[in-house]
């Protein structure tokens, strides 16, 4: 968190001698910081080295002040343009030499241990091996390696790195040595283990990297940050957390709350119809599960008329297609049926886009059956989401489901919102519906 703002204080202090340029350089400053953290230079980083930013951080800059540069030439005299050009050519050395600065006084903050992350490695290989010994040797990293969980005792010299238990402990053996890094060493252990142990919600506040299975090999892009020699990557953490989490929900509540409104007399007349075509309530109440595995009711409006005695109301048999409604054909059809589950989305038990909500039975069957399917409730189910607009609605594959709802979760954003939406409507609209 330290060079941001010295960053930002940097560009913006061509304002000092040069004020009647102040839009312009409070304009570069702008453009120069959404470079540069769209390109990752604000990211937290093992292998700090201002020379091996310089390329990156000199075209961004750059960049920034030839898109500035443009607009002042359009709107000023040469004698404005020169003004600024000069303030932004001394800024940019500024931040180059600020960089200097930042880093040196990190690195000495790594090597007095000031700045110290305690490490549980996972593995304890050959990879982990180099790797504690690497972090023993070298503070500069800021890792401090407290020991490896492995389910075999491992070839890691004990007097550096002690082994605290199995995978399986993982969990317990942050919450005991107070560990906030989780290094992933060796690629030997299972995935489907590995992948459980690191989605314990219990450690979502831990940072994780993971050496590359295939790090011997030599990658076009070079290597993202490194430990001595071995390439190490940063496990992204989902997006729908923090302000991310707090964006969605207020999206949410506007969104679902003007819909109702805005769909109320739709709503009026589809219930009226159902009414009189099919007798018995107009609102189906079914009992989903949603967020964390929690329960909840899920309302639509009510499509098959009500079972009689005798009749089988499995899910999936003839019987249920012949108790659906002229009325709710049309409904289903159209997906007006789903309307009033915007009611669940402004109760919180839902979102408007998210993976779509199961029943109990199901749900602890599929996730038996299908590695991942469980992850899907890591969020609120969804009125729409990722599978149904993939081409995976009806009689598809689970496994299919769940890799698309997960896709969605790990890389959500609101533009990907926005584009489901998008690709929702023309289903409703111009698919083959249901």
């Amino acid at each position: 968190m330290l060079v941001l703002p010295v960053d930002l204080l940097i560009l913006l202090s061509p304002i000092l001698w040069a004020p009647q340029q102040w839009k312009a350089i409070v304009a570069m400053a702008a453009v120069a910081l959404v470079l540069l953290t769209g390109g990752g230079r604000y990211r937290a980083r093992l292998h700090l080295s201002v020379l091996d930013e310089l390329p990156a951080l000199l075209r961004n800059l750059l960049t920034a002040a030839a898109l500035v540069g443009i607009v002042v030439a359009l709107r000023h005299d040469a004698d404005g343009l020169m003004i600024f050009l000069h303030g932004a050519a001394i800024a940019m050395a500024m931040l180059v030499a600020g960089r200097f600065v930042t880093t040196a006084v990190i690195n000495s903050s790594r090597r007095r241990k000031i700045t110290r992350h305690a490490t549980v490695l996972v593995g304890g290989g050959q990879v982990a091996a180099d790797l504690a010994r690497y972090l023993a040797e070298r503070p500069r990293y800021g890792l401090g390696v407290v020991g490896f969980v492995d389910n075999s005792a491992g070839v890691v010299d004990r007097a550096i790195a002690p082994r605290l238990g199995a995978l399986d402990d993982l969990d317990d053996v942050v919450a005991r040595t107070h560990a906030d890094v989780i290094l992933l060493a060796d690629g030997d252990l299972d995935e489907v283990q590995m992948v459980a142990a690191l989605d314990n919600p219990r450690l979502a506040s831990v940072d994780k990297l993971v050496v590359p299975r295939m790090h011997m090999l030599r990658t076009k892009g070079g290597m993202d940050d490194h430990i001595g020699s071995i390439p190490v990557m940063r496990i992204a953490s989902p997006n729908l957390s923090g302000f991310g989490a707090f964006a969605k929900r207020s999206i949410d509540i506007a969104v679902s709350g003007l819909a109702l409104l805005v769909l109320s007399p739709l709503l009026g007349v589809a219930a009226l119809a159902v009414r009189m075509d099919g007798g018995g309530s107009v609102i189906f109440r079914q009992t989903r599960v949603g967020r964390d595995g929690r329960t909840f009711e899920c309302l639509k409006l009510r499509s098959m008329r009500p079972v009689r005695e005798g009749e089988e109301a499995a899910w999936g048999t003839a019987n249920n297609t012949n108790r659906i409604t002229k009325v709710g054909a049309f409904l289903r059809r159209s997906s007006i049926d789903e309307l009033p589950q915007l009611w669940n989305v402004l109760r919180g038990d839902m979102t408007l886009v998210g993976p779509r909500p199961e029943r109990p039975t199901f749900v602890e069957q599929f996730s038996a059956e299908h590695t991942g399917y469980a992850r899907r409730h890591r969020m609120r189910t969804g009125l729409t989401g990722m599978a149904q607009v993939s081409g995976l609605r009806g009689d598809t594959s689970i496994a299919d489901r769940a890799r698309a709802d997960n896709y969605y979760i790990e890389n959500w954003s609101p533009y990907l919102d926005i584009k489901i939406v998008l690709r929702t409507f023309s289903e409703v609209l111009f698919g083959k519906g249901r």
